[in-house]
């Protein structure tokens, strides 16, 4: 389990902004008023930005830029698949949780996920924001960040969306289902 290497061939790259770019044309109301030119630029100046987008690409997270900080000037990525990204479900919050099961572990928790994969787990706030752009989980949960109050009495936080409203709801941390995975946050 040595140090994973966080660059990319500029195959790679161009593959992933081709990606990209795709799904930022395909998806304006997402991001009115930003221009993909300076985006793009923003991307190539910062390649190990890329490697985390193409880890929430390659784990079915369909990332997409859902927003601009103009005071710390910040693209902000979100994913954006219908779904709670595939390649990431299964899995309980974190490393604690995981460590607490006696059996039954789960592959990985979502925390150490983002962790080696750059992002941030999306934030309830940032779960509602995201819903506003689109109808995501429908059918799936997503964990979202959880308040350490909570978190100290064993318990996480996740989302989903039915009958067109959001809802969020608690889990033990340990816990983990087929149809729960975790969307995350990047900013370039």
């Amino acid at each position: 389990m040595g140090m994973v290497k966080k660059e990319l061939s500029l195959n790679e790259r161009e593959e992933l902004l081709e990606v990209l770019k795709a799904r930022f044309e395909t998806n304006m109301k997402r991001h009115s008023g930003l221009d993909w030119t300076a985006i793009q630029a923003r991307l190539e100046a910062n390649v190990d930005k890329l490697w985390s987008l193409r880890e929430m690409e390659l784990t079915g997270g369909e990332p997409d830029v859902v927003g601009y900080d103009k005071t710390n000037d910040e693209y902000i990525f979100f994913d954006c698949s219908a779904e709670s990204p595939t390649g990431r479900r299964s899995i309980c919050y974190d490393r604690q949780a995981l460590e607490s099961r006696k059996k039954h572990k789960p592959e990985n928790s979502a925390i150490d996920m983002a962790t080696t994969m750059g992002i941030e787990l999306l934030t309830e706030e940032q779960y509602r924001e995201l819903q506003q752009i689109g109808n995501f989980d429908l059918k799936t949960s997503s964990w979202v960040q959880t308040p350490e109050n909570i978190r100290n009495l064993g318990g996480a936080l996740f989302c989903d969306r039915r009958y067109n409203t959001v809802f969020v709801y608690h889990n033990g941390a340990e816990s983990y289902y087929a149809a729960r995975g975790f969307r995350g946050s990047l900013r370039v």
